[in-house]
C-alpha cells in the first residue's frame, strides 16, 4: 500500500514538475522575460527544497513518515494553484502586431503608414514610448506569482523522496528493495510523460480562449508570440497532487520487520560500514524521540556522513552530472522550437512520447539487472535559420516611404520565401482576410518588381529540418536510454555503503548539494548563454525588452550542446577515482576479513555449532563473517 501511495505521488509532483519545463516558453512569451529569468523561476523550486530539505530529512526519519510526506504533498498542490494565479489577476494577452483591425470588417488599415500620425493611430510603437494604457498598471510583476508558487512546491516536495525511499528500504527485504525502488522511479518518469503531453495540449489552446474571437488573432502556435493555455495545466495538476496526499494519512508509522530484519545488514553492507558508538541502537523506530535530543546530535551525525569518502565522490559526480541533465532537459523543448522550427506543443508532444519512455526504461532496467543478476556494489557502480538582419539594415529604398516602427515583431513570409519583420518593412500596402489567414498585397519589398504579396507568420524552410530532426530523435532516444540505466544502481550504491541509520540523511543531504550546485545554477546560466545568441528582441507592452523572438540557430547549438557535452565529460573523469576508492576499500576489507577468520576460526566453529540464530548488529556481524564475504564480493 505504501509503495502504491509513494509511486502515485512520485506520478504527481513528476508531472507537475514536467509540466512546468513544458511551458518556459509559453511563460516567458506571457511575460516577457528573458531565458536567463525563467531559469531563475525554473531554480526556485529547488530553493524551496533547500529551505527545509536538511531537517525534514533528519527528523521526519524519526517521526511519522507517511504524515509529513501528506503534508508536503498538500503544499505542493497549494504551491501549484498559486502558480496559475496571474492568469486570474491579470489583464487579457496582447502581443505586438502592427496590424489592427476594425471590429466588423475583413479590411484593416494600411499596414504601411505614410506619416507617423497614421502609425500611432494603428497602435505602433515608433520610438520605445510607453503605450499611455500602461497608465494604472500594477508595478508588481506577475511572475513574481510563478516564482513563489514554485518555491512552495519545493517545499512540499522536500519529504517525499528521502522519507520515501528511507520508508522502503527499512521495511523490504534487501532483494526486493531495489526492485521497489526501481518501480518508484519508473514510475516517476512515467509522470513526465504525461506532463509533457498536458503540456502540448495546453500549448495548442490559445491563453485567453473563451474570452476573445479567434477570427481576431494573426497568429498560430507556431508564431513565437503565440502563448498557450499554461494556466491550465497547473489547475489539473494542483488537484492531481492533492489527491495523492490522500492515502498517506491513513499509513502506519512502521511495518512489522519479521524474518526481514535479519537480512538489514548484509555482509556486504557491514563491510563498508565502520563501528560508530554514536549510532549503535539508537533511537528504535517506534521510539518517541525529543527534538532537542535529535538536535544536539546533528552535527556529529553529519561529521560521520560526510566522512565516508564513497559518498562524497558519489555527491560530486551526480553534482555535475545533473547540471548537465537539467540544463539539457529545461531548454530541450525550446532547442526542437528554434532549430527544427517546431511548434511548443509538438516539441512537448515529442519529449512526453519519445525521450522520456527511454529514460523510464533504462531506469527500470537497472533495478532489474541488480535483481536478476544480484551485482553487488561494485556492480553497480558500473553500471552508472531563418534569414534575417538586425535592426540597423531593416530600411530600404523599397519601403522608404512608409513610417514603421524599428523595435517591433510582427513577422511575414513573402512569396519570394524570405521572412520580413513586419508588413510595414515588407512595404506591403494593403491588406485582406482576418486572423491567420491574412493576405499583404502590393509588398514594394518582396520580389524583384516589388508587387508581390505576403502572408502571417515566418517562412518555415522545413526541408532540410524534416530531414535532419529524425536523426535527432533518434540519437536522443539512444542517449536517454543510456544514461538513466545507472539511476537506481546509483541509489542503491548511495543507500548500501552507508549506515542503516542515516539513510534518510544521506538522502536529504544528496538532494540538498545536488539542488544547492545543480538545480538552481544550471537553468540560470544555460538561459544567461541562451540568450547571448539572441537575434531580435520583442518589445514589452508599457516599454522595455521582453522576449526573445529569434535566435542566432547555429549558436545556439554551440551553446546548448556544447556545454552540456562538456558537463557530461567532466563527471565521468571524477568517476574514475571513485571506482579506486571503492575497489581499495572492498580489497581492504576482504584481508581484514580473512585475517580475522584465521585468528577466530574456533570462535566461529562453536558459534556456528550452537546454532545462533539471533540477528547481531551490523557492526558486530561485519566481525563474524569474513569466511563467506570474499566468495560474496
Amino acid at each position: 500500500m505504501f509503495l502504491g501511495a509513494l509511486s502515485f505521488a512520485y506520478f504527481s509532483k513528476s508531472l507537475s514538475g514536467s509540466y512546468m519545463k513544458s511551458t518556459i516558453t509559453q511563460l516567458e512569451r506571457r511575460f516577457d522575460i528573458p531565458s536567463y529569468l525563467i531559469g531563475v523561476i525554473d531554480g526556485s523550486f529547488e530553493i524551496g527544497n533547500l529551505l527545509v530539505i536538511a531537517f525534514v530529512s533528519y527528523f521526519g526519519a524519526k517521526l511519522h513518515r507517511p504524515k509529513i510526506i501528506a503534508m508536503g504533498c498538500v503544499l505542493m498542490s497549494i504551491g501549484t494553484f498559486i502558480i496559475a494565479l496571474p492568469h486570474f489577476i491579470i489583464g487579457r494577452y496582447e502581443f505586438e502586431t502592427s496590424v489592427r483591425w476594425k471590429i466588423n470588417s475583413t479590411n484593416s488599415p494600411a499596414p504601411c503608414p505614410k506619416s507617423s500620425q497614421a502609425a500611432l493611430s494603428q497602435g505602433s510603437d515608433l520610438s520605445g514610448v510607453p503605450n499611455t494604457s500602461c497608465e494604472g498598471e500594477s508595478n508588481l510583476s506577475m511572475w513574481i506569482y510563478v516564482l513563489l508558487g514554485n518555491v512552495l512546491r519545493g517545499v512540499g516536495e522536500t519529504p517525499v523522496q528521502p522519507l520515501g525511499i528511507s520508508y522502503i528500504d527499512d521495511f523490504a527485504s534487501q532483494e526486493n528493495a531495489a526492485l521497489y525502488v526501481g518501480c518508484v522511479q519508473t514510475i516517476s518518469v512515467v509522470g513526465p510523460v504525461f506532463g509533457y503531453l498536458l503540456g502540448s495540449m495546453c500549448a495548442k489552446i490559445y491563453v485567453d480562449i473563451g474570452f476573445v474571437n479567434m477570427d481576431t488573432i494573426t497568429i498560430g502556435p507556431s508564431d513565437a508570440r503565440w502563448v498557450g493555455a499554461w494556466w491550465l495545466g497547473y489547475i489539473i495538476a494542483g488537484f492531481l497532487t492533492l489527491l495523492s496526499a490522500v492515502p498517506f494519512w491513513f499509513l502506519p508509522r512502521s511495518l512489522p520487520l519479521g524474518q526481514r530484519g535479519a537480512e538489514r545488514c548484509s555482509p556486504e553492507r557491514a563491510s563498508f560500514i565502520k563501528d560508530s558508538p554514536l549510532l549503535e541502537n539508537k533511537y528504535p523506530v517506534d521510539q518517541p524521540t525529543g527534538f532537542l535530543e535529535m538536535a544536539k546530535d546533528f552535527i556529529p551525525t553529519l561529521r560521520i556522513l560526510l566522512g565516508n569518502p564513497m559518498y562524497l565522490i558519489y555527491l560530486c559526480v551526480t553534482i555535475i552530472q545533473l547540471n548537465s541533465l537539467i540544463g539539457m532537459v529545461t531548454y530541450k523543448p525550446k532547442y526542437i522550437e528554434q532549430h527544427f522550427g517546431q511548434s511548443a506543443s509538438k516539441a512537448n508532444f515529442l519529449m512526453g512520447v519519445i525521450n522520456i519512455p527511454a529514460v523510464a526504461l533504462g531506469m527500470f532496467s537497472g533495478g532489474l539487472c541488480m535483481k536478476k543478476l544480484k551485482l553487488s556494489l561494485m556492480g553497480a557502480a558500473r553500471t552508472d535559420r531563418l534569414p534575417f538582419h538586425k535592426p540597423s539594415a531593416l530600411s530600404a529604398a523599397c519601403n522608404s516611404a512608409c513610417v514603421c516602427p524599428g523595435s517591433g515583431w510582427d513577422p511575414v513570409c513573402g512569396e519570394d520565401g524570405v521572412t520580413y519583420v513586419s508588413p510595414c518593412l515588407a512595404g506591403c500596402t494593403s491588406s485582406a482576410g482576418s486572423g491567420t489567414n491574412t493576405v499583404f498585397s502590393n509588398c514594394s519589398c518582396v520580389g524583384p518588381a516589388g508587387n508581390l504579396t505576403a502572408r502571417t507568420g515566418q517562412c518555415l524552410h522545413r526541408d532540410d529540418c524534416d530531414r535532419v530532426f529524425p536523426y535527432f530523435l533518434a540519437l536522443s532516444v539512444i542517449t536517454s536510454f543510456i544514461i538513466s540505466l545507472g539511476g537506481t544502481p546509483g541509489y542503491m550504491l548511495l543507500i548500501r555503503c552507508i549506515e542503516p541509520e542515516l539513510k534518510s540523511l544521506a538522502l536529504g543531504f544528496h538532494a540538498l548539494a545536488t539542488r544547492t550546485l545543480a538545480g538552481i545554477p544550471a537553468p540560470i546560466y544555460f538561459g544567461a548563454i541562451i540568450d547571448t545568441t539572441c537575434l531580435k528582441w520583442g518589445r514589452k507592452r508599457c516599454g522595455g525588452i521582453g522576449a526573445c523572438r529569434i535566435y542566432n540557430t547555429a549558436a545556439y547549438r554551440i551553446a546548448y550542446l556544447g556545454l552540456t557535452l562538456s558537463l557530461r565529460s567532466v563527471s565521468f573523469l571524477v568517476c574514475i577515482p571513485g571506482f579506486i576508492v571503492l575497489r581499495r576499500q572492498m580489497r581492504r576489507e576482504q584481508r581484514k576479513a580473512a585475517q580475522r577468520a584465521l585468528a577466530n576460526g574456533g570462535a566461529e566453529m562453536e558459534a556456528l555449532g550452537e546454532g545462533e540464530a539471533a540477528p547481531k548488529p551490523c557492526a558486530e556481524r561485519s566481525r563474524h563473517q569474513g569466511a563467506d564475504r570474499e566468495t560474496h564480493l
